[in-house]
């Protein structure tokens, strides 16, 4: 049970509610969150978990599931239901690629690992969409939506005949165009149009009489008549049959087709169903995502142990905020803990100090959990279930039942009496206000008492000393402050179990600079007991907050302590090994170079010996192995590599010398935006990305020269064909377009050209490249996208923009 009946808007629930909707692709699934139940049942409560915290899982590993052609078709399914009745060619395309999309979701989870999905891979069982069905759709209508050609014999037939006619048409009706503009007839930028399915032309009234033909309209000034020329009467007659012979021919093929379906209904129905659901499931999981919901540990009892919870719609504001502003303000989370011991929670602490809050909190993510989402807190929280949730929040009152403001809150507390048990969560906000506060107090306390017999659990905020006292003395009940800076007189957000609260009223209204003797007469009429023990909870306020001051501060010395012993005994094993591996190298090359010694003075002692002690021959062994010496023994250090980093943003300005990274060649940055700089190789300006390039200095500059002259020289007749990657590179450069006119060309002469030009674009680091297939069939263009999709260097495919040719041309951003 929920109480007050508009419990979703006090609670803010609504506002979810919307966020779930926005976040279906379909209505199919918003159906689904408009039938969401607040569920009291252990089991069917922790499947809904489940399969929510399994899709949410399945969207933040970036898994390929299909996110599109989520098509609400009941209406057509209850269209083709009716005998003789047919589905038109746009109802067919949603069907089609609706049920495409179920048989892909139902393939995801049949392929995955069985542990991964296991609740969401139950959802598929007993859903069927027949392939043949598929099948037959597919071979009538294409995946944009448009009748294919051979969808029967008899319509390409047609369709040929029509374009034949229509090309004849278009040749006669030009002749006639330009003999009549000639003649000043029609207007210079006229263009024939259509009136009624019959191609005409825009004639001047007052020429009328001298183009002969039919009139079929005028325009609204009555300067311009739509007259069909004589010469074209019968192309226009034979284009118009052929037009009907098509559209006849196209509705015995839907007829038929849905004459195929329609057995079908029933298993569709089922499959729609499937895919509602599936959106939904999505729809919560991607509000889990958004808020970094977690699923907890689900128990069969009422419970709360959740750690760093926070209230799902101050989240979702400080994220716009920040989006819009910059402002990075943080929702403070909050630790919070009912159980059979302790059931009651009693809230104090100052005015705007989060009580209210905090106690909203925990009665929406409750209900938000009850109603089958994940929850915005800790991996290892815990959560149970309530039968009911009663709500008491806000100005109740109400001008036709004549009740004030009190009245509506006793009105609630008699509900909550006669309704609580021990399955119940009550949730009541500053408890006992509204009337004489010695009264008020008392009357709520009488009502604290009794709902605690009652074994109720709840959150209660109040600033009633006497609250604080019965809490702090009946058991089951605990209190709750929140916290304060009293330096800074700023509440801190945070919910500390344990001690009640104070409201700060006199410390407030003695900072905000309220008349010091109208201070002190509030004082008095307080009382010295009260004083003192706001005072006593000031206190100890403060030194709670000194306290985790200086432990925060031990935390991060101690923090930086153990990094820096970390750091040296890795410093110092860092050393041992390098020492023992230096030592190890340093011998194996002693040894290696005490053989090579070895052999060279023995081989000097041969020569020796076979010159039978001729000085000639001594000196030239001797010379040798003095050589030998010097060459083996002197070994001089290596000299250290550069190495040069690429460039990023900001590192480059236009004048700068650059080289791609790897090659020989370099040339001059005439520009840079963002990640692409626009460089200038040999005559060839391009646009390549600055992860690309290393920036060069005079010395390098000086040396690629040279090397250059070098290379140039070794080659025969100077050919420039067969230098370095530097001239090659710079060379494809400088023949490189970024457009690639595959008009007119075969289906596999066009896939082998993009293929090569790919290859040549990614190379040379090209951002973006278009290809010029026309629109004709669609044959090259579906050619085209299907291989620049398969390719992962390719970031998108779209059209160009309509004044550049539209969806006769294809652009493809490259990685």
């Amino acid at each position: 049970m929920l109480l007050p009946q508009h419990f979703e808007q006090k609670i803010g629930f609504t506002t979810l509610r919307e966020q779930l909707e926005a976040n279906c692709l379909s209505a199919l699934g918003r159906q689904y969150v408009a039938r969401m139940e607040f569920q009291t049942r252990h089991e069917p409560l922790l499947k809904l978990l489940q399969q929510a915290d399994e899709f949410a899982y399945l969207l933040r590993a970036g898994a390929d599931f299909p996110a599109s052609h989520y098509h609400d078709t009941q209406a057509h399914l209850k269209r083709a239901a009716l005998p003789g009745a047919y589905l038109d060619v746009t109802a067919f395309f949603e069907l089609k690629m609706s049920l495409r999309t179920i048989r892909q979701a139902l393939t995801f989870f049949s392929d995955a690992d069985p542990s991964l999905y296991p609740t969401l891979r139950l959802l598929g069982i007993g859903i069927q969409v027949d392939r043949n069905l598929l099948a037959a759709m597919d071979k009538v209508v294409d995946d944009e939506g448009a009748v294919r050609d051979d969808a029967s014999p008899l319509l390409r037939q047609i369709r040929q005949e029509l374009i034949a006619r229509q090309g004849q048409l278009r040749k006669q009706i030009a002749g006639i165009l330009r003999h009549a503009k000639n003649e000043g007839w029609i207007p210079g930028d006229a263009e024939p149009t259509i009136r009624g399915g019959r191609l005409v032309l825009p004639v001047i009234a007052e020429h009328k009489r001298k183009v002969k033909g039919l009139i079929h309209d005028e325009s609204a000034s009555g300067q311009t008549v739509y007259i069909e020329p004589e010469a074209v009467f019968e192309l226009n007659n034979d284009i118009k049959d052929l037009d009907n012979a098509f559209h006849r021919e196209l509705i015995r093929i839907l007829t038929a087709l849905t004459d195929h379906l329609r057995p079908h209904i029933p298993d569709l129905r089922k499959a729609y169903g499937y895919l509602g659901l599936i959106d939904f499931i999505r729809a919560k999981a991607r509000l889990a995502v958004t808020l970094d919901c977690r699923l907890p540990l689900l128990h069969n009892k009422p419970l709360l142990k959740w750690e760093k919870v926070r209230h799902p719609l101050l989240q979702l504001a400080f994220a716009q905020h920040k989006r819009d502003n910059g402002d990075p303000r943080e929702v403070v989370p909050l630790d919070l803990e009912l159980n059979a011991e302790q059931r009651i929670l009693v809230i104090s602490g100052p005015n705007a100090g989060g009580k209210s809050v905090s106690l909203k909190t925990v009665g929406l993510v409750q209900f938000m959990l009850q109603m089958g989402l994940l929850i915005p807190c800790a991996d290892n929280s815990e959560a149970g279930i309530f039968e009911d949730i009663f709500l008491d929040i806000g100005d109740e009152q109400s001008l036709e039942n004549d009740l004030s403001t009190y009245s509506s809150h006793l009105l609630a507390m008699k509900q909550f009496m006669l309704l609580a048990g021990k399955k119940s969560l009550v949730l009541i906000d500053e408890f006992g206000t509204g009337t004489e506060p010695s009264l008020g107090g008392a009357i709520a306390e009488a009502v604290l008492d009794e709902l605690n017999k009652t074994r109720v659990f709840g959150v209660i905020t109040t600033h009633y000393t006497n609250l604080k006292n019965f809490a702090e003395r009946t058991p089951h009940l605990v209190n709750g402050a929140m916290r304060y800076d009293p330096e800074k007189l700023q509440p801190l957000y945070r919910l500390e179990v344990g001690k009640p609260g104070s409201s700060f009223a006199i410390e407030i209204a003695r900072k905000i600079g309220l008349p010091k003797e109208v201070v002190e007469r509030a004082t008095q009429l307080v009382g010295k007991d009260k004083i003192r023990y706001d005072r006593l909870l000031e206190g100890l306020e403060k030194e709670k907050t000194e306290l985790e001051t200086r432990t925060a501060e031990a935390a991060k010395a101690e923090k930086r302590l153990k990094r820096a012993a970390q750091e040296y005994q890795d410093l110092k094993q860092h050393l041992e090994d390098t020492k023992l591996e230096t030592l190890r190298t340093a011998k194996q090359q002693a040894k290696a170079l005490l053989v090579n010694t070895n052999q060279q003075i023995e081989a000097t002692i041969g020569e020796i010996r076979r010159g039978n002690a001729d000085k000639e021959v001594n000196k030239a062994a001797r010379e040798k192995l003095e050589t030998f010496v010097r060459q083996e023994l002197q070994i001089e250090p290596p000299k250290p590599k550069a190495t040069r980093e690429r460039a990023v943003a900001g590192a480059l300005l236009p004048g700068d010398k650059v080289a791609l990274f790897g090659q020989d060649g370099y040339g001059e940055v005439v520009s840079v935006k963002g990640q692409t700089a626009e460089v200038m190789f040999g005559g060839m300006k391009t646009l390549t990305k600055l992860s690309q390039l290393e920036k060069l200095g005079r010395a390098e500059i000086r040396e690629r020269e040279q090397a250059a002259k070098t290379t140039k020289s070794r080659l025969s007749g100077g050919s420039s064909g067969g230098g370095g990657n530097g001239v090659n590179i710079t060379d494809r450069m400088a023949g490189f377009s970024p457009t690639l006119d595959l008009r007119g060309e075969r289906a596999e002469d066009a896939l082998t050209k993009t293929m090569s030009f790919v290859d040549d674009a990614v190379m040379l680091g090209m951002p973006e490249v278009k290809f010029l297939h026309g629109r004709g069939n669609g044959v090259l263009r579906q050619v085209v996208r299907d291989y620049l999709r398969s390719q992962r260097a390719v970031a998108s495919v779209a059209d160009e923009h309509a004044d550049r040719g539209g969806d006769g041309v294809t652009i493809a951003v490259l990685k």
